[in-house]
């Protein structure tokens, strides 16, 4: 009986770690048989991975070029396949996109493009049995998630290989994406290459699985691509989204990775949390291709699950982009080896059977596509034709949007929008619609009778009722508000009314000017077009007299230049300068910046004079953006790429290890983004107080704020939880997760009213503004009453979800506030005004700071 019992014991022990991970021992054992379904034969006269690399796939992870290297070998082997570079990321790296099917559809691809742009027309005659399945797979959005492009190896070869699928491929094109993020992959590759022993070790505590600040996650920039499929504002996804919109697949794969103690999850997601734009037809089609995947994974004894996180509902991510664009979005998490081994509550997690498990779910929805190819095209062309139905019994027919004082906005605006293959229309003439002014050249019109209405509908909507409380992001992301402008929905009957020019695909930021006689006695520009920054740097960098006025300014020709614009005129002592030299480079950057430029002819100014004492002298902004362990790195690349993509402001990005040894009086500005900073102690506290003490701006945001309060150097009064010392009556334990997290604030805009007559409110034309906000945080106002430039309003929810709890938390409380600490200043800010730097609206609050932080009244400061 003993005996038979260890016999059944050793039973259950072996299939439970088979089934668990069947994954090679060693590194040793790692073999391309492994990988491969064993019902198919492969054409030798295609080069495998190993034959081109010199090691075999998840022996390491593979590196960006030599990835590049062996899809190049590919092409020039097989028949099959067309090799592309269509775009370079920040890093100068190549995008690339394979394209997988029969010979005979190589030669005519430009042909099968135009006729699936006919799948947009509700009017078009198309032939299903006939027409191509366009399957798409972008790997590892995450430059840290590996498993997915190394996968992206293995599907390349078999579908470039694989003798029994040479038939299929004649109704069935194939595009590889293999790293929608090329630079974060190298940063983390480099990494986990640099570390790996070759007696592999899954503790988790080993170097190789601990990458260093930042992390591979994110983009040159730190951003996280994932989320910037529908704002558009990195090259990387600009390149991709031009290409979706070339070739519209019907399916489009998305390949993730989870945390290490978790199984395969592929979608659909949590059904409460499908986006109600998205149709039925579409959540169908994702359940009925998860079949394929279910015996895709059952067939390698994988564990899986589905339908149980994660959702379809923010349009940003790649594999909910499609849906609201006919396409089948789906996304697959892989449990994360982090590295090539990693120790978890399964077993041994190896890098190769994560890769396998990416590999085979490639395979199955190839399968899926091929079974399913007539009804899929079909449902696509349903999708648009049903969009038109739709638009057409709407009562709104289009939307405006504009700004009469900031070109720059209303067109980066209609550029995202232009993106997305939407037809968008230049407004030609003034007019005023419900009593909202919109000016020629700074408005756009949208029409809603066109086949993307839905994704229209998405980017324009307010919405605040849900099926659900619980967002795994962001809840609002409606785009005017966050560019802060004025929108409306039109009618059919103004829509016809107005004179408007369709934008083409060349159409650019409009160029500003100079107004008035050349070599004038000084020069000024108003502070509320969105480059303004940009123009005074470059200006005190050059070494001309930059001034902020705090009063308005009357000029001859009837223009006022409000409080906040600037004062352009030679230095006092101008040396090699003349005015011929100031008037080249203001006619380069009003081109560049779309700005307008007034000639000055007089001191003798209405309103204040031009030498009056309520005009200071501004000091080139000398900025230290704190970087490393501690700070979020998402939000310290939005302040990144602000200054140095968009604000040409150079800025030292400053390791948070570095700061006790650092000389800081050479910075004017330090940035504290979001963040612990766990790692500072009373030496580095009292390192920032004595700088901020002797005249700088210190800008802080969020748990940044915290520490502050908790150095002690700055005293700011927090809402406290009171809801958690209440004793509240005994809760499910089911209903945890539910009720814990439908407190949180994951993303939602709020209505705020900002002080326009303060600096940090200087180029604002009127109050009331939009804020973004994904946090708890509560910061009643300062006791001086001048030191709250920005509050919420006692009606703060503009679009998106709060706990009611929160919403009464909210109101009246502050967003912005400053403190004064010795001769400097503490700039709060509760929000992030950078927020993945779509939220032009709320950026020049930052950028205030920065420039106007050094002339804010100490008597206005708390």
């Amino acid at each position: 009986m003993k005996k038979h019992s260890v016999l059944l014991l050793l039973f259950f022990l072996a299939a439970f770690i088979s089934f668990a991970q069947k994954s090679p021992k060693e590194t040793a054992d790692i073999s391309l048989d492994y990988y491969l379904p064993s019902n198919f034969t492969y054409d030798e006269k295609i080069p495998t991975p190993k034959q081109v690399l010199g090691f075999e796939v998840g022996e390491w992870n593979v590196d960006y070029e030599q990835l590049i290297r062996y899809f190049e070998k590919l092409a020039a082997n097989s028949p099959r396949i067309s090799f592309e570079v269509f775009g370079y990321s920040y890093e100068k790296r190549p995008q690339v996109l394979l394209t997988i099917t029969h010979p005979d559809n190589l030669q005519k691809i430009d042909e099968i493009k135009a006729e699936r742009q006919k799948l947009k027309d509700p009017n078009a005659s198309l032939n299903f049995d006939n027409m191509p399945l366009v399957l798409q797979a972008g790997y590892s959005v995450h430059g840290n998630e590996a498993s997915g492009i190394n996968s992206s190896l293995l599907a390349a070869y078999h579908f470039a290989a694989a003798n029994e699928i040479a038939e299929d491929l004649k109704n069935i094109i194939i595009l590889i994406d293999p790293s929608l993020n090329p630079d974060g992959y190298s940063r983390y590759s480099t990494w986990v290459n640099s570390h790996r022993s070759y007696n592999l070790n899954g503790d988790p505590n080993t170097r190789e699985l601990s990458e260093a600040w930042p992390g591979g996650r994110g983009n040159h920039y730190w951003f996280d691509l994932n989320r910037d499929w529908l704002l558009v504002q990195h090259p990387e996804s600009q390149n991709r989204v031009k290409k979706f919109q070339e070739w519209l697949p019907n399916i489009y794969l998305d390949y993730h990775e989870m945390g290490s103690n978790a199984t395969f999850f592929f979608q659909p997601g949590i059904p409460s949390r499908d986006h109600p734009l998205i149709p039925k037809k579409t959540v169908e089609l994702t359940e009925k291709i998860a079949q394929y995947h279910v015996k895709a994974m059952e067939e390698i004894g994988s564990l899986y699950y589905a339908k149980e996180s994660f959702d379809e509902y923010y349009f940003g991510y790649g594999s909910t982009y499609p849906d609201i664009q006919g396409s089948i979005g789906i996304l697959f998490e892989q449990a994360s080896s982090r590295g090539h081994l990693q120790e978890s509550n399964y077993g041994p997690l190896t890098f190769a059977f994560t890769i396998r498990n990416q590999f085979r779910v490639s395979i199955s929805s190839f399968e899926a596509a091929k079974e399913m190819r007539k009804e899929i095209n079909q449902s696509m062309h349903n999708f648009f034709k049903s969009a038109i139905q739709e638009a057409r019994s709407d009562t709104d027919q289009a939307y405006i949007f504009g700004s009469t004082t900031d070109v720059a906005r209303s067109y980066h605006l209609a550029e995202m929008i232009k993106h997305h293959a939407i037809d968008i229309f230049s407004l030609n003439e003034d007019i005023i619609v419900n009593g909202v002014p919109f000016a020629k050249g700074h408005s756009y019109i949208v029409p809603l009778n066109q086949p993307q209405y839905r994704l229209i509908k998405a980017i324009f909507e307010t919405r605040n009722s849900f099926r659900d409380s619980l967002f795994y992001d962001v809840s609002a992301w409606t785009m005017p508000m966050a560019f802060n402008l004025d929108y409306m929905a039109l009618s059919s009957r103004i829509l016809n009314l107005a004179n408007v020019s369709p934008l083409d695909k060349n159409f650019s930021l409009p160029a500003g000017i100079v107004k008035g006689e050349k070599e004038a006695y000084a020069y000024g520009f108003g502070w509320e077009g969105y480059y303004t920054p940009k123009a005074a740097y470059e200006l005190m960098q050059k070494g001309y007299l930059v001034r902020v006025s705090h009063e308005p300014i009357n000029l001859a020709d009837k223009t006022v230049l409000q409080r906040g614009s600037i004062l352009v005129s030679m230095p006092r002592d101008p040396k090699e300068k003349n005015p011929k030299d100031l008037d080249n480079e203001l006619e380069k950057i009003a081109k560049a910046t779309g700005l307008t430029f007034h000639s000055i002819q007089s001191g003798y100014t209405g309103g204040i004079n031009l030498g009056s004492p309520e005009i200071d002298v501004l000091k080139k902004p000398e900025m230290a953006l704190l970087v490393g362990t501690g700070v979020v790195s998402l939000e310290a690349g939005e302040i990144w790429h602000l200054m140095d993509q968009r604000m040409d402001v150079p800025i030292t990005l400053l390791p948070t290890e570095r700061l006790a040894q650092t000389d800081l009086s050479r910075y004017n500005v330090i940035v504290m983004p979001n963040g612990t900073y766990n790692t500072f102690g009373k030496e580095e506290a009292e390192k920032i107080k004595s700088w901020t003490a002797s005249g700088g701006t210190l800008i802080a945001r969020g748990n940044a704020l915290t520490w502050l309060n908790k150095q002690e150097l700055v005293k700011l009064e927090f809402k406290e939880d009171k809801e958690a010392e209440e004793k509240k009556p005994a809760q499910p334990y089911a209903d945890f997760t539910k009720n814990t997290g439908a407190r949180m604030t994951s993303g939602t805009i709020f209505h705020a009213n900002l002080d326009i007559t303060h600096p940090l409110g200087y180029g604002y034309d009127k109050g009331a503004i939009y804020t973004f906000r994904n946090s708890n945080q509560f910061l009643l106002p300062a006791k001086n009453p001048y030191a709250n430039p920005m509050v919420y309003t006692d009606k703060p929810l503009a679009s998106g979800y709060v706990h009611p709890e929160n919403l009464e938390k909210i109101k009246n409380t502050a967003v912005v506030q400053v403190k004064r600490l010795g001769s400097g200043r503490v700039v709060a800010l509760v929000d992030n005004p950078n927020f993945r730097a779509a939220w032009h609206g709320t950026n020049k609050l930052f950028l205030n700071a920065v420039f106007f932080g050094q002339i804010i009244k100490s008597g206005t400061a708390d």
